[in-house]
């Protein structure tokens, strides 16, 4: 009987080490009133990507269009994130590479609407870490990044909060955006579950998810994919979108 059960124990430990790890961690988390889905990544592993164009040259879009692609490849998408602000016509606004290619040239002046509202910064996903670079910084040191997109403002910088975040503005969006470790190995992405101002959204990251740089993707078209916790939002055609990707 003590051998029986110790045969299925090892059977049981052997199944669990064999088990991928989970490329995506979601979770929901709560603060200061307001409520946020997060999903954190390990890039020193994943297969963490930016999607624009298809094979033809034609907007992706939306989740489903790019878990279609990946599928031809036998992959799928684990998790996805509009990640950019664009244009009409989906062109993204500032920097932009995909797979080593540089698609958009870095914008480094100051300008209208929240893409402008400087500091604003670069996400970088480079071999083994992915990283939030504020702009300036990021023209004059140039990092090699496979993929990167440019969004703003900046919502964490060195720790602190953008400047011009105001603790009681009146503005509020439902809001995503990107946070990374100072190792580059934590990438941890949020989106408010209810309106929430710059203020709020920044200090989760700060004061919540303890991570000393941040940027803000966009706000009211915000959408999520998760599958593992059932969620897949539906909307217009995106741009850039950031994604996670597996084996099928």
């Amino acid at each position: 009987m003590i051998r029986a059960l110790a045969i299925v124990m090892a059977t049981v430990l052997a199944t669990w080490a064999a088990a991928p790890a989970q490329a995506v961690d979601c979770r929901d988390v709560d603060h200061a009133g307001n409520g946020y889905t997060v999903c954190e990544v390990d890039a020193a592993t994943a297969d963490l990507r930016l999607f624009l164009n298809g094979p033809d040259g034609g907007l992706l879009g939306q989740f489903g269009a790019i878990d279609n692609q990946l599928a031809a490849d036998g992959g799928r998408l684990a998790f996805a994130m509009n990640a950019g602000m664009y244009h009409d016509d989906r062109r993204p606004v500032g920097l932009y590479v995909e797979n080593g290619a540089e698609i958009a040239g870095i914008v480094t002046s100051a300008g209208p609407g929240n893409f402008g509202l400087v500091p604003n910064g670069v996400f970088c996903i480079r071999a083994g870490r992915a990283d939030v670079i504020e702009t300036l910084s990021f023209a004059e040191a140039r990092p090699d990044c496979r993929y990167a997109t440019q969004s703003g403002p900046m919502l964490v910088i060195g720790g602190d909060l953008h400047p011009r975040f105001l603790i009681d503005s009146t503005s509020r969006y439902i809001r995503n955006g990107v946070g990374t470790s100072a190792d580059g190995r934590r990438a941890v992405f949020a989106i408010s579950r209810n309106a929430v101002t710059f203020h709020e959204f920044g200090s989760l990251f700060r004061d919540v998810l303890n991570l000393p740089e941040a940027l803000y993707f966009d706000g009211n078209i915000s959408r999520l994919y998760a599958p593992a916790i059932g969620r897949n939002d539906v909307g217009f055609a995106m741009g850039p979108v950031v994604g996670v990707v597996e084996p099928r």
